[in-house]
């Protein structure tokens, strides 16, 4: 399980989209977009439920443990800096994406794995 969190909060894994699904993604390049897009909402995935302020701070919870941490806007890349129970995931700045309601972070400046949440 702390593979999945991993995943998502530092973008370790494969993406769940459907390859065919990938082409429907729209990139989100500023911090504005994206901060209006998680205002009042939570992320979500099976076993991770998060809270992404527009003031910057990350909180919740993944697969029974803490996570939390803070996010900035750096050059068009959601970068975050994070800890998931007592491990600190350190920072990365990924990529993100929208289609409907799930937003895909690719990490590495969307040259890594990536993992979709679902806004609600």
């Amino acid at each position: 399980m702390p593979y999945r969190v991993f995943a998502w909060i530092a973008g370790v894994s494969v993406s769940l989209v459907a390859t065919a699904a990938v082409a429907d993604f729209s990139r989100i390049t500023d911090k504005r977009t994206f901060a209006e897009m998680v205002a009042g909402r939570q992320l979500t995935r099976l076993g991770i439920e998060l809270t992404v302020t527009p003031g910057g701070n990350i909180r919740g919870s993944a697969f029974g443990k803490q996570v939390s941490g803070a996010w900035e806007w750096q050059n068009g890349y959601f970068c975050r800096d994070l800890v998931w129970g007592e491990r600190d995931l350190g920072f990365n700045c990924q990529e993100v994406a929208l289609n409907g309601r799930a937003l895909k972070f690719t990490s590495d400046r969307g040259e890594g794995p990536s993992a979709s949440l679902t806004l609600r």
